[in-house]
């Protein structure tokens, strides 16, 4: 900067100016500097700056999987804030095994980030205690574990319970679940409402309707296949996340079986168009991640200002083709 700032004719600081697009500089320093900059092939040295300001230009992002169209969408939202405030984004992978987080966080810290989103695998965050003054962290999805921290998460109990509700309305009585190991916070809470539902209804829990425990799409599709072969097959399932779903449409396909009701807990790519199309429960992903990103944005702006740290997000239910069918030998019932 300064080699510019000399060549130019001008002082350091105006060349930060003119970098930064300041309209305080005249036309013509304006076109001296670019000018300059271009001779000299100048671009700002971002780690510099991030020890001379004491602050990173980089928020890092945690997630179990990125390839996850619910996780995707959110990361996807937190680079757009970032960008609009001149930052970037790192993202990781947790991956689904707990004990490899805190390393994973760690070595992700070391990257002197400005601040971290993170939406955690494993049962106790308290090793971020001691990054906490050093930056802001915002938990996306599930609660922080051990550490008072601010969180935005889906109301997981309302929604499943809105989900099954829906489809006891629609007249299935033999209504399934599958999903991940209710060790992930999110699934435990979707079991919950799904069963509160039941409950309502007065209709019997079945366990042989509960599969849990699938790790990807193909385990789902297992599980679809698996529930599909009872004697007493259910008429519905309800799907606790989209990574699922996007296993338990084609394997109903693959059976023939599109008369079987399916609601997913979370929408995903295509949906919408699929035959017949996908009902669910809409977590907006986008305006989890923009939330999240703001909320970094502001601690960093105004360190000493308060905010409320629990967030739960409403969701809402999108009904589409796959959960219209009544089965033949049930009415619907008006369900509160």
């Amino acid at each position: 900067m300064q080699d510019v700032a000399t060549r130019a004719g001008v002082s350091a600081k105006t060349v930060s100016r003119v970098f930064n697009d300041d309209p305080h500089v005249t036309e013509d320093t304006r076109q001296r500097v670019q000018s300059t900059m271009r001779e000299l092939k100048y671009v700002p040295n971002m780690l510099a700056r991030t020890f001379r300001e004491g602050k990173s230009a980089v928020i890092g992002i945690a997630v179990p999987d990125v390839a996850d169209p619910f996780f995707a969408a959110i990361t996807k939202e937190i680079e757009l804030a970032a960008r609009e405030h001149d930052m970037a984004i790192v993202v990781t992978s947790l991956g689904d095994n707990p004990s490899l987080e805190q390393n994973i966080i760690e070595t992700t810290v070391r990257r002197q980030i400005g601040g971290l989103i993170i939406a955690p695998i494993a049962a106790d965050q308290s090793y971020l205690a001691r990054w906490q003054d050093s930056f802001p962290i915002v938990f996306i999805d599930r609660t922080p574990i051990k550490l008072n921290a601010d969180y935005f998460v889906e109301d997981d109990f309302g929604g499943a319970f809105e989900a099954t509700q829906h489809l006891i309305a629609h007249g299935h009585r033999r209504i399934a679940i599958v999903g991940d190991s209710t060790d992930v916070p999110t699934t435990r809470l979707r079991l919950e409402g799904y069963r509160a539902a039941l409950d309502d209804a007065g209709l019997r829990n079945d366990e042989e309707l509960v599969v849990l425990g699938s790790r990807n799409a193909d385990g789902a599709a297992q599980a679809c296949k698996t529930l599909l072969a009872l004697p007493d097959a259910p008429t519905a399932i309800f799907s606790s996340n989209a990574r699922f779903s996007i296993g338990v449409f084609p394997a109903l396909q693959a059976l023939n079986r599109t008369d079987i009701a399916l609601i997913s807990y979370g929408d995903f790519p295509m949906a919408d168009v699929l035959q017949p199309s996908v009902s669910v429960i809409d977590q907006d992903p986008r305006r989890v991640g923009r939330v999240a990103a703001e909320r970094i944005l502001a601690r960093l702006a105004t360190p000493a200002k308060r905010f409320r740290r629990k967030n739960v997000l409403p969701v809402r239910l999108i009904e589409r083709q796959s959960c219209q069918s009544v089965p033949a030998l049930s009415a619907p019932v008006d369900v509160p």
